[in-house]
């Protein structure tokens, strides 16, 4: 043994002052090193020097023993009431979490874009609320990404087409569609585009925060198709997108949790129908790598079901 190891050895280890507590109440309760020993399952010669540790630390004896007794001095008894209570204490705190970890109550804060939150969480959260009075709700919309640690958001929904690695934890819950849109009134006086590249003749309505703004890649029946364009008009918002286009104002393109709606009541009509842009992923972000609380799992649960209505 080496004389580094040797003096790694001789080093008094540090106490785990939680543990030695409950061994120093226990050997009181039970009355014998032996008999708490065999409760905590080590050995009683463990214990005793955990004791002595302890007393060391205090620069104090808390117990007196003999061969046939043991009793507590004026310090043991001060130090025994006073872990009695520290313990019971940190028994309950361990309790009160455990019996509200599946509990679906707090505070929980929620971020997401404009379009997304208005047309999608919006429309789920009397139901939501309804399930869980006790919850508080806070719902923040931003078209941008935001700092989810500064802002202090239990968790972000963000539509992307993959997330960049972090220590941020995504989850995959649900896929979006991307389509070209006009309104009839549009396409009357403009024509109808047939090819991804008769686009570039037209009054196109580009989305500043997407990363196709001027450059669509379009899927189709012929494969993938790249069409370079220069957005005259340009907004940051797929709402404001969608009102300019129902508008008559161009050709844009539109998430589907924006577009159904519009596109239902024949206000827009797909364009280029056999055609569509790369389909984005809807991630719901956390900050924790140990697993969702139970408010989160319960919004998560709703908006899974709302995007599958």
């Amino acid at each position: 043994m080496t004389r580094k190891e040797r003096s790694h050895e001789e080093r008094p280890r540090r106490m785990d002052k939680l543990s030695v507590m409950q061994a120093f109440r226990r050997i009181v309760e039970r009355g014998s090193f032996a008999r708490a020993a065999e409760d905590l399952g080590v050995s009683p010669a463990l214990l005793s020097r955990e004791i002595k540790l302890l007393e060391e630390s205090l620069g104090t004896t808390l117990l007196t023993r003999t061969t046939r007794s043991m009793s507590l001095t004026d310090a043991g008894r001060l130090y025994y009431d006073e872990v009695i209570g520290i313990l019971d204490t940190v028994t309950g705190v361990e309790t009160r979490i455990r019996e509200g970890a599946g509990a679906v109550r707090g505070h929980l804060k929620v971020n997401a874009s404009s379009s997304f939150g208005q047309t999608v969480i919006a429309p789920m959260l009397p139901d939501f609320l309804d399930a869980y009075p006790d919850l508080r709700l806070t719902l923040s919309l931003d078209d941008r990404v935001v700092d989810m640690v500064e802002g202090g958001f239990d968790v972000s929904i963000r539509i992307r087409a993959a997330m960049p690695d972090s220590a941020l934890v995504a989850r995959k819950i649900g896929t979006i569609h991307q389509r070209v849109f006009a309104a009839p009134s549009y396409l009357e006086h403009a024509g109808i585009p047939s090819t991804p590249n008769d686009l570039a003749q037209h009054r196109v309505i580009g989305f500043l925060l997407a990363n196709h703004l001027t450059s669509w890649v379009l899927q189709g029946p012929q494969g993938s198709q790249s069409v370079e364009l220069d957005p005259p008009i340009r907004v940051g918002n797929s709402l404001v997108l969608r009102d300019l286009l129902v508008a008559g104002q161009g050709i844009g393109t539109l998430p589907d949790f924006v577009s159904n709606e519009s596109e239902a009541r024949g206000e827009l009509v797909r364009v280029l129908p056999e055609w569509e842009l790369p389909a984005p992923e809807i991630f719901a972000v956390t900050g924790s790598r140990l697993g969702m609380d139970a408010k989160v799992t319960a919004f998560l649960d709703h908006l899974r079901a709302a995007l599958g209505r």
